[in-house]
């Protein structure tokens, strides 16, 4: 009989044990309906690390979500096709950290985290240069099945501009169907042991490309398409040559669309390939390429009336989300905004992280679909960018599962014009030719005279 007790102490000792190391205690959060069922729950703790501006010059903060944390009435369990649920926490003097959940069909997802925090708490922020609260958001790779809960003992992560919430020991879960935590759950890339991978090596060239001029801002009217190499848009210091490596093969083209309580609101076939520029450990600077592999992907997303999110996350600890938006006085539907989290194990800073959400691209009229067989690259910053083979994709007004009417890109219709013009130029040298032979032959003829 002493094993069994034995065999329970031992997760005992274990929690005892991740408690002193990571010296926080978890709190407990939950969102209750109108009629007192609960719709969110929640338990993790939380470390914070801010940057801030003093007269003296930047400086960090760190501090952790205290136990006296509670979730406030605004909190909702969110309304069918209206809103959706949300986890408001707030804490210390005047600081809130809000989770936004979105789901689809299989599978639920923190669809935005923000943190405001208030630089006028001397206790955190002493010597501000600047009063009043401060706000960041970012899209974390917080998702799990519908009716499981999201587990993650291990450390994850959130980095937003000049903030880093690290969750810890996290059990989270939205749209409970019993009022409380499902027996079941999703464990987070974190937690599962890293598969050894040797990932394709980098770029054609022995420099790393320039980005191509973006606009910051929307606009009514489609931009005007981008060569094939594009160039940066504020160049900067030109940073050390990566490490010259072999051209990668081109990933495998895949089918993924995202559906939710009003149908599929988008198709996209493509191949995925992202470009990623890092320091190793040795401070040597590398770009690297690694294919979205379709078989070992997870596919996520969710539909709203103004913003159509597709999710994809690996088995290599990567997580990559395309933002679609649209414009309501031009009807035209476009890629907004990419995010990338990923983790590399041979870099100085292992966690990398990049997003893009003033993106003007992959446009088409609403109920049309945009196609381009040309190899597409778009730059999301210097150090990131994304290479899409062979995309059709059609966002928000999908009838029937089909795709809508096709808009080419620019890049294909370029490609068109060059076999025309070619073919043009053929045909004018034959009739050329032709016209030649037969003054030519005319001439001839007049050089002799009947007998």
């Amino acid at each position: 009989m002493a094993a069994p007790g034995g065999a329970r102490r031992q997760p005992l000792l274990l929690l005892l044990l991740a408690g002193l190391v990571y010296g926080a205690s978890a709190v407990f959060f939950e969102v209750k309906d109108g009629n007192g069922t609960a719709c969110i729950m929640a338990n993790f703790s939380a470390d914070f690390l801010t940057s801030y501006n003093t007269q003296s010059g930047s400086k960090n903060s760190t501090f952790k979500l205290p136990p006296g944390a509670e979730a406030l009435s605004s909190s909702s369990c969110g309304k069918e096709n209206a809103s959706n649920p949300s986890l408001i926490i707030a804490f210390g003097n005047g600081h809130t950290l809000t989770l936004n959940f979105t789901r689809n069909t299989t599978r639920y997802s923190v669809q935005m985290i923000r943190f405001v925090y208030n630089l006028s708490d001397t206790q955190i922020f002493p010597n501000a240069s600047s009063q009043g609260p401060k706000t960041a958001e970012s899209i974390p790779d917080i998702m799990a099945d519908i009716n499981k809960k999201y587990r993650c003992v291990s450390s994850n992560q959130i980095h937003m501009n000049n903030v880093t919430v690290t969750f810890i020991d996290a059990t989270i879960q939205a749209y409970l169907s019993n009022g409380s935590f499902s027996k079941e759950e999703t464990h987070c890339i974190q937690d599962e042991p890293s598969p050894t991978v040797s990932p394709t090596s980098a770029h054609p060239s022995s420099s790393p490309p320039h980005p191509s001029p973006t606009s910051a801002h929307p606009s009514s009217s489609p931009p005007h398409p981008s060569p094939p190499h594009p160039t940066p848009p504020h160049p900067s210091p030109t940073p050390p040559h990566p490490s010259p490596s072999p051209v990668p093969e081109s990933p495998s083209v895949h089918k993924y669309n995202v559906s939710g309580t009003n149908g599929t609101c988008l198709l996209a076939n493509m191949g995925l390939q992202l470009n990623v520029t890092y320091k190793k450990k040795d401070d040597k600077t590398v770009t690297r390429v690694f294919n979205i592999n379709p078989d070992n992907t997870k596919v996520g997303g969710s539909c709203t009336t103004q913003q159509v999110t597709l999710e994809l996350q690996s088995e290599a600890s990567t997580f990559l989300a395309f933002q679609f938006g649209k414009n309501a006085s031009s009807s035209r539907f476009f890629l907004k905004e990419i995010q990338l989290n990923m983790t590399l194990p041979d870099a100085k800073v292992p966690t990398f992280q990049a997003s893009n959400s003033s993106l003007r691209a992959l446009q088409a009229t609403m109920g049309n679909s945009y196609k381009c067989n040309a190899e597409e690259h778009i730059w999301v910053t210097e150090a990131f960018s994304v290479n899409i083979f062979k995309v059709w994709v059609q966002a928000f007004q999908v009838e029937g599962d089909k795709f809508g009417s096709v808009e080419e890109c620019q890049l294909d219709e370029n490609n068109m014009l060059i076999p025309i013009a070619v073919g043009g130029a053929l045909a004018g040298l034959v009739l050329i030719v032709l016209i030649a032979y037969l003054i030519g032959r005319k001439r001839s003829h007049a050089g002799y005279q009947t007998i």
